[in-house]
């Protein structure tokens, strides 16, 4: 008996067994259709995919990302990292890329009965509603947009960053007359007594004339939209070495050499600059000396802080520097003499190309009678000019802006004499351009 049942339990145990191996082997080959992960990650759209935890913890999560403006004081638009992920946001269809473009709506947000979320039924197909925003209806959801194209930015030509600084500047209407913004001054600088100051003394005042007149005809090609007021810009009182007869470290040029150079101007239908480089006299000392000059209505001022030697040195050893209340003195002579010969408005150019040169500069004076030009005076290679622009000019708004040009010395260590396309990619744009 106990025989046959030890028997029967053998047996049972075998068909058992038997059964098993085949139902394991029937489950492995199967062709049943079985949820494919791989699979089901394609036909999910990938931000359903990232809220359902399909995707890797470290996944770009690039809406939660800062684009990054650039380095330094000065933005750029979008560099190289933020070009990448907004690629990236794109590419995933990430919030960013969602706030980029405010028509696609998301596919499955958390707790949806969407394929890929907690809780789903099966993989989400072209056709699903579930998956689809509101108002999809059975079309598939459009694709992001492309990436914005990347956008740098040299120093000084940052439209954005001279925003930031407070361009464009609020200011007074300008009178009748008034040669700024509409009209774009072109000058040449230096002194006929000497070859090594500027345009002015470099060539014959044939060859200088001629010469100035091709400058004058590029810059209204570059630019047909903003007329070219000519002009010569004469420096009337000259830093000197030595202090001289007054002990003040200055010469005042004769009246005959001003005419002269006034008569050169008017045979070129340009306007004339008397450039006042103080030495250690006083700028109240030394306007009054010009205002026979400044009187006429197409004859204007520049002051040179550079030659403003506050510190009791003579000129050349230190650079000097010029407050907002020496400028506010000028602006406010000449408004005076405006008023007084019923005038158009003066320009008043002052020279900076150093930090310390203009001091207090957020309190300079704006006057409907007087135009103020803050002109970048350095001279180097293009992208050190550049710099000093942004940083000297661009940062410290005043009014209106210039460049100066110098022949020889931002070209004697062979780089090229910036152009007048160059310039007009600066922002603000100059509105007064030097050469020397």
């Amino acid at each position: 008996m106990q025989s046959n049942n030890l028997r029967l339990v053998v047996l049972i145990a075998g068909v058992c067994l038997v059964l098993g191996a085949f139902s394991f082997l029937r489950g492995r080959n199967d062709p049943a259709p079985r949820p494919d992960p791989a699979a089901e990650e394609l036909a999910v759209p990938q931000d359903s995919a990232r809220e359902s935890g399909d995707l890797p913890a470290d996944a770009p999560a690039s809406a939660d990302r800062a684009r990054p403006r650039g380095s330094g004081s000065e933005g750029h638009g979008m560099t190289g990292s933020g070009a990448s992920q907004a690629a990236s946001d794109a590419a995933t269809g990430s919030p960013a890329a969602a706030a980029a473009n405010p028509g696609v709506s998301r596919a499955a947000s958390p707790g949806s009965s969407g394929a890929g979320s907690p809780g789903s039924s099966g993989a989400a197909s072209a056709g699903s509603t579930a998956a689809a925003g509101p108002g999809a209806g059975d079309t598939a959801a459009a694709p992001a947009a492309p990436a914005a194209p990347r956008v740098r930015y040299r120093s000084g030509e940052d439209p954005d960053f001279a925003a930031r600084m407070g361009w464009p500047v609020e200011m007074p209407e300008p009178l009748a007359g008034a040669i700024l913004p509409n009209r774009r001054i072109v000058a040449y600088y230096g002194n006929p007594l000497s070859k090594r100051m500027g345009a002015l003394g470099e060539w014959e005042p044939e060859e200088m004339l001629r010469r100035f007149d091709q400058q004058v005809e590029e810059w209204r090609q570059a630019d047909p939209s903003t007329p070219v007021q000519p002009a010569l810009h004469l420096i009337a009182v000259v830093a000197q070495g030595d202090p001289g007869p007054t002990g003040k470290y200055r010469a005042i040029m004769r009246d005959t050499l001003i005419e002269k150079v006034y008569g050169w101007a008017k045979s070129r239908d340009a306007i004339l600059f008397l450039d006042i480089q103080v030495g250690l006299s006083d700028i109240r000392e030394l306007l009054p000396k010009f205002e026979q000059f400044l009187s006429r209505p197409d004859v204007h001022l520049a002051i040179d802080p550079e030659f403003m030697m506050k510190s009791g040195h003579k000129p050349g050893a230190k650079i000097g520097t010029m407050d907002a209340a020496d400028i506010n003195y000028a602006s406010g002579y000449l408004a005076e003499l405006v008023r007084k010969h019923n005038l158009p408005p003066k320009v008043l150019v002052i020279h900076r190309f150093t930090k310390g040169m203009v001091t207090n500069s957020k309190s300079i004076q704006l006057r409907p009678e007087v135009q103020i030009v803050m002109h970048m005076d350095g001279w180097g290679a293009p992208w050190l000019k550049r710099d000093s622009y942004r940083d000297f000019i661009v940062r410290e708004p005043v009014q209106f802006t210039g460049f100066k040009l110098f022949y020889h010395n931002d070209t004697k260590k062979g780089d090229p004499l910036m152009s007048p396309a160059d310039l007009l990619k600066l922002r603000p744009v100059p509105l007064y351009i030097q050469y020397q």
